[in-house]
C-alpha cells in the first residue's frame, strides 16, 4: 500500500516514508509508545467483543442491545458508551497530540466525525482497528459479501415500499403480521408469524409504514451522518498540500485532523479492482482518487485539489449513525414477534455488526417462540462457558 500522511489544513504533521522500515522508528519519535499501547487497548476491547461469537455458537441470545453489550464487557462497556473517544483515551493515558493526529483522522475517514464521537467502546475501537495492518478486502469489491449472503440464504428480494399491518385474530393469542409490498409490478404481500426489520427506521431511510399497532411503533430519531464520496480521475494538485514539485509527492493516502480550514475528511488513491498492490510504486500523475467529505465538493474546491481532471463521480450516502454521548439504543423487540436489527449500529457501524445483530435476532425469535427462556439474557456467560468442555 502507498505511504500515508496526516494533514492539518496547513502542513503535514506526520508523513510515512516510502521505505517501510523507517516508519516504525519515525512513529516512535513522534508519538512514543502511544501507537503500541493503542494496539493493545483496541485488542483488549475487540477480544471482549469477540465473545459474542462463542455465545451465539452456543445459541445464547439477548433481548436488548444494552444486555448484549453488558454480557460482553460488563459495566466497562456500558460506561464507555457514555464517553467520547477523546475522554476515554485521555483517561487511558494517551497523549492529546496522539489523539488529535492519529485517532481523530481515523474517526474522520471511518465515520466522518471527530474524536467527540462516543465509544471508548466499539465505534472507536472499530475505527482504530481500521488504521492497523492485517485488513482484508474482497476481490471484485466488498459489495460481493452482500450479494453472496443473499444468494446463500436463498432469499427472495422484492424491491418496493412496505406496509406492515398487525392482524387480530379472534380467540387466537398468536398475532399475525400482514406485509404488503408496493412494487413496480403492483401490490403483493403475505402474512407472517415473525417479521424482522433490517433497515434503519427513520423517514430518510426505510420507507416502512406500520398499521394497527397498539401502542404504535415509534420512529427512532437517531440521525444518520451523510458522507459524500467523490471519485476523481485526474492529477492531484500537490502544491495545495505544500509540494511545489509533483515528482517529490509520494503519498497515496491523506488523512486529516479536525480543522475548520478543511473541506475534506480524507483522500485516497484507488487501485483498480483486482489490483493486489503496486509494490510501493509512486502514484501515477493521473489516477483515480477517492475523496470523503461531509458536503458535496464545489467546482472551486475540486480545482484546488486537482490541477486537472477528466471525470468526477459523486455518491452521497447516509453511511452511519451520527454518534453522540450518551448513546441510547432502540429496542430489538418492537412488538410481540417484530424484531429490529439496526439499533446495534449505535455502538459501531460495520457489516459485521449487522451480521451479529441478525444472528442475535434469529436466535431471540426462535427462543421466544418456543419459550426457551434459559437461552435469553443469561448473565456471566463468559465464566459459564469457560467451565464447559
Amino acid at each position: 500500500s502507498h505511504p500515508s500522511g496526516v494533514y492539518n489544513g496547513e502542513e503535514f504533521v506526520f508523513e510515512e516514508s516510502s521505505w517501510s522500515f523507517i516508519n516504525r522508528p519515525k512513529k516512535l519519535w513522534h508519538y512514543g509508545l502511544n501507537p503500541l499501547r493503542m494496539s493493545m487497548w483496541v485488542e483488549d476491547i475487540l477480544d471482549k467483543f469477540m465473545r459474542i461469537y462463542r455465545f451465539q455458537m452456543h445459541d445464547y441470545a439477548f433481548s436488548s442491545n444494552e444486555r448484549l453489550l453488558h454480557a460482553l464487557g460488563g459495566d466497562d462497556f456500558t460506561r464507555l458508551l457514555n464517553q467520547t473517544i477523546d475522554e476515554a483515551m485521555q483517561k487511558a493515558g494517551f497523549s492529546q497530540k496522539f489523539i488529535n493526529q492519529v485517532v481523530c483522522p481515523a474517526m474522520r475517514v471511518n465515520y466522518g466525525q471527530g474524536v467527540t464521537i462516543p465509544g471508548g467502546f466499539l465505534a472507536g475501537a472499530v475505527s482504530l482497528a481500521g488504521v492497523q495492518s492485517g485488513l482484508w478486502s474482497v476481490k471484485g469489491g466488498n459489495k460481493l459479501v452482500c450479494s453472496g449472503l443473499i444468494y446463500s440464504a436463498k432469499a427472495e428480494v422484492i424491491p418496493g415500499t412496505v406496509v406492515i399491518t398487525e392482524l387480530f385474530s379472534t380467540g387466537d393469542p398468536v398475532k399475525l403480521y400482514e406485509v404488503t409490498y408496493n412494487t413496480s409490478s403492483g401490490l403483493t404481500g403475505d402474512t407472517y408469524d415473525i417479521v424482522v426489520i433490517a433497515a434503519p427506521l427513520g423517514r430518510k431511510m426505510a420507507n416502512i409504514t406500520f398499521r394497527n399497532f397498539d401502542p404504535p411503533i415509534p420512529e427512532f430519531l437517531n440521525p444518520y451522518n451523510q458522507t459524500i464520496t467523490t471519485l476523481v480521475h485526474g492529477r492531484l494538485n500537490t502544491s495545495f498540500f505544500g509540494y511545489r514539485d509533483p515528482q517529490a509527492f509520494h503519498l497515496g493516502a491523506i488523512f486529516t485532523t479536525d480543522s475548520p480550514k478543511l473541506f475534506i475528511n480524507s483522500l485516497n488513491l484507488e487501485p483498480p479492482v483486482g489490483d493486489t498492490g503496486t509494490g510501493g510504486k509512486l502514484p501515477l500523475p493521473s489516477a483515480v482518487w477517492k475523496v470523503f467529505s461531509n458536503e458535496e465538493l464545489t467546482k472551486e474546491q475540486l480545482n484546488l485539489l486537482f490541477s486537472s481532471y477528466d471525470s468526477v463521480k459523486v455518491k452521497p450516502w447516509l453511511a452511519y449513525p451520527q454518534y453522540s454521548a450518551p448513546e441510547k439504543f432502540p429496542p430489538i423487540v418492537l412488538h410481540e414477534q417484530l424484531y429490529y436489527l439496526n439499533g446495534l449500529e449505535r455502538a459501531a457501524s460495520a457489516m459485521e455488526m449487522s451480521a451479529i445483530a441478525a444472528r442475535n435476532a434469529a436466535l431471540l425469535a426462535f427462543h421466544r417462540w418456543h419459550g426457551h427462556s434459559a437461552r435469553v439474557d443469561q448473565e456471566d456467560l463468559h465464566e459459564k462457558l469457560k467451565t464447559e468442555l
